[in-house]
C-alpha cells in the first residue's frame, strides 16, 4: 500500500530521532573523546619532533625515438609496417633493471650509508667528513653491519655492533685496520677540527641488498598517457644523495643507449667489409666471363634486332586481326540480305571497309524507304510499286555478288598475312639461345653492382653514426627537490592524530555497546516487541523512590500518575462499576516491579480512587518492607489456605496516610504457592475486592523464574511488564514477547523503570538467576 505524505513525514522524523539518539549515546562519553584527542595530538607532536624529514626529488627525461635512423636492417625490411612510437614500459624496465642500478650503486657507493647522530634524532647525510671504502672482497659482506664513529681531537673511535672499539689516529687514516672490513679516509675538502665531538653511524650493506633497496625506492612513470616523457622520483632524508642518484642514473641510462647503438654501428662495419671483399671477387669473375662469351659467339646489338623482329610480328598480327573482322562482318551482311524477304532496310556503316559495297547498301536502303512511303497509298499491283520491287530485287543480287567478291579478296589477303606472320615467327625463333645466356650474365652483373653500391653507401652511414652517436635521452629536468617535505607534514600528521583520537574511543564504545545486551531506553524494547505498547518511562532518582503522599508533585510522582492515566486507556470498560485488576510483573527479580506496584497504587489513590494493593509474590514477598512489617504478617497466603478467613480483617492501612489506599500483604511464605494460586480461592477473592475498590494493583511473581503469575493471569484486566534500564537483558524481552503472543499474559504492556541510570552495576540477571533474595 502506498504511504501517505503524513506517514512519510513520521518515518523521516523517526529516522532523524534515531540518528540523534545514536549521536547522543556517544556524546555522553565526551571526556573520553577529549582525552583521546589530546593524547593523539601530543603523540603527533612527538612524531613531528623526532621523525626524520623526507623530501621528494624528481627528474624528467624524454626518450629519443631512434627507430627512423638509417641502417641496413631497416632498409631491407622497408616494405614491412612498423610502429615508431617509443615503448615507455620497456624503457621503465631498463631504468629499474638490476644491471643499470648496480652501476649507480657502485659509482656512488650507495652500499655505504652515513648517518649523523644527534641529541634528538639520527639523520642520513651525503657528505660526511670522512669516506668509507670497502675492502676488495666486498662480496664477503653477507649481512648489514653497523658501526659508530666518534671524532675526537686526534682519533676516530669506531664501535661495532658488539660494542668492540677500534681507535684510529687521524694521522694514519687511509690504511687498513685489523678487524674492520673497510678503510676510512678523511675528506680533503673538510677541516676535521670543525667536527670534533660529532658522532656518526655507518651502515655497510651487501651490494645486492643496496641495489634492491634502490629499485624499491625509485619510482619511474610516464607523465601522461600520450607522452614520451618519463618522470624519475625518489624520496629520502638527504637531498644531495637523492639528486645525485637521479642524475647518475640518467647519465648511465643515456650512456647505455649510446653504447648499444655504437655496438650496432661497429658490427655493421665489420659485416659490410666482409661483403666488400666477397663482392669484388664476384664482379671481376662476371665481367671476364661476359667478355669471353661475346668474343666466342661474335655477338653484338642482338637486342635491337630482336626488337625489330618482334615489332614486325606484332604489326602482322594486328593486320590479320582486322582482316578476320572484315570477313566476319561481310558474312553477316550477306546472311542478312539473303534472309531479307520484305525488302526492309539493311544495316549500314557496320564497319565494312569497301566503299562500293557500302554504296550498294545505301542505294538499296533509299529504294526501300521510297517503297515504304508508297505502300500505304497504292495497291500491291500498282506499276510503280512493281517497278520498285524489281529494282530492290536486283539491288539485293548486286549486294550478294559484291560481298562474294569482297570475301574472296579478303581470303587472299588473309593467306598472305598468315605467311608473313609465319615468316616473322621463324625469324624470331632462330635467335640464338646463347643470347639468353648473355642476358643472364648481364642480369647477375647488375645485381652485384647495385648491391656493391648499396653496401658502400651503408658503410659511410655506419661510419658517420659511429663517429657521431646521438644521445638516447633528452634531459628535461635534472634531479630537483621541493623545499616542502613529503613527510612528516603537519596537516597529515595532526589530521590523522585527530581522526585517531576520535576513532579509538568510538571503537571502544562501539564494541562496548555491541557487547552490552541490557535495555536502556524504549527503542531497545520497540526493536524486539512492537506488539505491546510502552505505557511509561519511570526516571531514575537517587534521593526518593517512593511517593510521599497525595500532594507529592515530584518527577517520580508525576511519572506514575502518567502511567496510571495511560493504563486507564487500555483497561476494558465495565458496566457494573466493578474495579479494575492491574497485574505488575517482570521477567526476573530486581527490576522494580514491587516499587512500581506501590507507586502506581499511590498514584491512583492521589486521584481519589479506592485502591487495594495486593502482594501476590508469595515466594519472595517484598511488600512488607514498605509497611514496616515482617514477612509473617498475615495476608493473601492465609486467605488462600483458609477459605473461612475474612480478607477484610487482613487489609492494612495504606501508605502515605491516604484514606483511599489499602494493602493486602503477601502473608507468610507457603510451602505450596502454585497450588494455592491455581485453586479457586484467588478468583473468588478478586470477585469480592472488585466490588469494594476501584483499582486492585497486584504485585505478582517474576514470570521467568516461577509459574505463579501465569496461574492467575486470566484474572487481570491489564498486565504491566516492568523492565529496568541498565538491568534487564534484551534476551529476556523475547520471553515476554512470547508470553504476549501466546496470550499467557492478558493485555500486556511495558513499563520502563530507572530510565537515565547511566551507572553500570554488577547484576546477575542471566537465565540462571536464583529466586529468594530481596528484590
Amino acid at each position: 500500500m502506498k504511504e501517505t505524505p503524513y506517514l512519510l513525514e513520521l518515518n523521516e522524523e523517526e529516522e532523524s530521532f534515531n540518528i540523534m539518539q545514536f549521536v547522543t549515546k556517544y556524546l555522553r562519553y565526551w571526556p573520553w573523546f577529549l582525552a583521546a584527542i589530546l593524547i593523539s595530538l601530543v603523540l603527533g607532536y612527538t612524531y613531528m619532533r623526532y621523525a626524520p624529514i623526507t623530501y621528494k626529488s624528481v627528474a624528467k627525461i624524454k626518450i629519443i625515438d631512434d627507430s627512423k635512423e638509417m641502417n641496413i636492417i631497416n632498409d631491407a625490411l622497408a616494405f614491412m609496417s612498423r610502429n615508431n612510437k617509443v615503448n615507455l614500459e620497456n624503457e621503465t624496465e631498463i631504468l629499474k633493471s638490476y644491471r643499470l642500478l648496480s652501476q649507480v650503486v657502485a659509482e656512488l657507493q650507495l652500499d655505504v650509508a652515513y648517518y649523523e647522530v644527534g641529541n634528538v634524532k639520527t639523520t642520513q647525510i651525503w657528505s660526511p667528513p670522512f669516506t668509507i671504502a670497502k675492502n676488495r672482497l666486498s662480496d664477503s659482506i653477507r649481512s648489514t653491519k653497523e658501526y659508530g664513529i666518534k671524532i675526537t681531537d686526534k682519533d676516530l673511535i669506531i664501535t661495532d655492533a658488539k660494542n668492540k672499539k677500534v681507535t684510529m689516529n687521524l694521522a694514519y687514516m687511509g690504511l687498513p685496520s685489523d678487524g674492520l672490513p673497510f678503510t676510512i679516509s678523511l675528506s680533503e675538502m673538510e677541516d676535521i677540527a670543525e667536527f670534533k665531538g660529532h658522532t656518526y653511524k655507518v651502515v655497510l650493506l651487501p651490494m645486492k641488498e643496496a641495489v634492491l633497496q634502490l629499485n624499491k625506492d625509485l619510482l619511474v612513470e610516464a607523465t601522461n598517457k600520450n607522452s614520451e616523457i618519463l618522470s624519475l622520483a625518489i624520496e629520502g632524508t638527504s637531498v644531495d644523495r637523492s639528486e645525485a642518484i637521479l642524475n647518475t642514473l640518467i647519465a648511465k641510462f643515456n650512456r647505455d643507449g649510446v653504447l648499444d647503438r655504437q655496438l650496432v654501428s661497429k658490427r655493421t662495419l665489420e659485416v659490410i667489409d666482409q661483403r666488400f671483399s666477397y663482392l669484388s671477387g664476384e664482379l671481376d669473375s662476371i665481367e671476364v666471363g661476359k667478355q669471353d662469351f661475346k668474343r666466342a659467339n661474335n655477338l653484338s646489338y642482338i637486342t635491337a634486332d630482336a626488337e625489330a623482329t618482334l615489332q614486325k610480328r606484332s604489326n602482322t598480327e594486328e593486320e590479320l586481326y582486322k582482316m578476320e573482322n572484315q570477313v566476319s562482318i561481310s558474312r553477316m551482311l550477306k546472311q542478312t540480305v539473303i534472309n531479307q524477304s520484305d525488302y526492309g532496310l539493311l544495316p549500314a556503316n557496320i564497319g565494312i571497309e569497301n566503299n562500293s559495297l557500302n554504296s550498294l547498301v545505301t542505294g538499296y536502303n533509299e529504294l526501300s524507304l521510297e517503297r515504304e512511303k508508297l505502300l500505304p497509298n497504292v495497291g500491291k499491283d500498282h506499276p510503280t510499286l512493281l517497278r520498285l520491287n524489281g529494282q530492290l530485287e536486283r539491288a539485293k543480287v548486286n549486294i550478294i555478288k559484291s560481298v562474294n567478291i569482297y570475301e574472296a579478296q579478303l581470303e587472299n589477303s588473309l593467306n598472305q598475312l598468315k605467311r608473313e606472320e609465319s615468316r616473322a615467327g621463324s625469324q624470331y625463333s632462330r635467335l640464338p639461345e646463347k643470347e639468353k645466356m648473355l642476358r643472364s650474365i648481364e642480369r647477375q652483373q647488375g645485381i652485384k653492382e647495385n648491391l656493391f653500391l648499396l653496401l658502400l653507401e651503408k658503410r659511410e652511414e655506419a661510419a658517420i653514426n659511429l663517429a657521431v652517436t646521438a644521445p638516447s635521452v633528452k634531459v628535461i629536468d635534472y634531479g630537483l627537490t621541493s623545499s616542502k617535505p613529503v613527510s612528516p607534514t603537519k596537516p597529515k600528521v595532526y589530521g590523522l592524530s585527530l581522526i585517531l583520537g576520535m576513532f579509538l574511543p568510538f571503537m571502544v564504545l562501539f564494541i562496548k555497546f555491541s557487547l552490552d545486551t541490557k535495555v536502556y531506553d524504549r527503542s531497545d524494547i520497540e526493536k524486539i516487541n512492537t506488539a505491546s505498547p510502552i505505557l511509561a518511562e519511570i526516571p531514575f532518582l537517587k534521593e526518593s523512590r517512593k511517593m510521599m503522599g497525595d500532594n507529592d508533585r515530584s518527577v517520580l510522582a508525576e511519572s506514575f500518575r502518567i502511567l496510571g492515566t495511560n493504563v486507564n486507556y487500555m483497561l476494558p470498560k465495565k458496566e457494573k462499576g466493578e474495579g479494575q485488576v492491574i497485574y505488575v510483573t517482570s521477567s526476573v527479580k530486581g527490576e522494580g516491579k514491587t516499587l512500581t506496584a506501590v507507586n502506581l497504587s499511590l498514584a491512583y489513590a492521589s486521584m481519589k480512587k479506592k485502591v487495594l494493593l495486593v502482594g501476590a509474590d508469595l515466594r519472595n514477598p517484598q511488600l512488607h518492607e514498605y509497611l514496616n512489617a515482617t514477612k509473617n504478617t498475615m495476608g493473601l497466603s492465609e486467605v488462600l489456605e483458609n477459605p473461612k478467613q475474612k480478607w477484610e480483617t487482613l487489609v492494612q492501612e495504606g501508605l502515605g496516610k491516604s484514606v483511599y489506599h489499602k494493602v493486602l500483604p503477601s502473608g507468610a511464605v507457603p510451602l505450596n504457592a502454585p497450588e494455592l494460586l491455581s485453586g479457586p480461592g484467588f478468583g473468588k477473592l478478586m470477585e469480592q475486592v472488585k466490588k469494594e475498590y476501584d483499582f486492585i494493583v497486584v504485585d505478582t511473581a517474576p514470570t521467568m523464574l516461577v509459574t505463579d503469575t501465569l496461574l492467575i493471569s486470566q484474572e487481570a484486566d491489564i498486565t504491566l511488564f516492568v523492565t529496568r534500564s541498565g538491568v534487564t537483558d534484551k534476551r529476556l524481552l523475547e520471553f515476554s514477547k512470547e508470553l504476549n503472543k501466546t496470550k499467557k499474559l492478558k493485555n500486556m504492556a511495558y513499563v520502563l523503570n530507572a530510565v537515565g541510570n547511566g551507572k553500570a552495576k554488577d547484576y546477575n540477571y542471566g537465565y540462571g538467576v536464583g529466586y529468594g533474595s530481596d528484590s
